[in-house]
């Protein structure tokens, strides 16, 4: 008897499936089937929209340059 498991995710790669959920059974043999989800009706599904609704950083530009320097200089020193 076969069982099917579903589980929604994306394409992220011409070979690579990014699912929403974990997986059970890790390293059994599966089939894979691809059907394609219509979005949502209105719903925009370009990447500037993704961006977009994303929660804004709290951090300064300033503050993330600071970071880059001292990492950009530690990576100079082999630390």
């Amino acid at each position: 008897m076969r069982n099917a498991i579903v589980i929604a995710g994306r394409l992220v790669g011409p070979r690579r499936v990014e699912l929403d959920e974990p997986a059970v059974d890790v390293g059994a043999e599966v089939e894979v089937i691809i059907n394609s989800r219509p979005a949502e009706q209105g719903e925009d599904r370009s990447l500037a929209a993704f961006l977009a609704g994303l929660p804004s950083g709290v951090r300064s530009r300033a503050d993330i340059d600071g970071q880059l320097r001292s990492e950009r200089i530690a990576w100079e020193q082999g630390a």
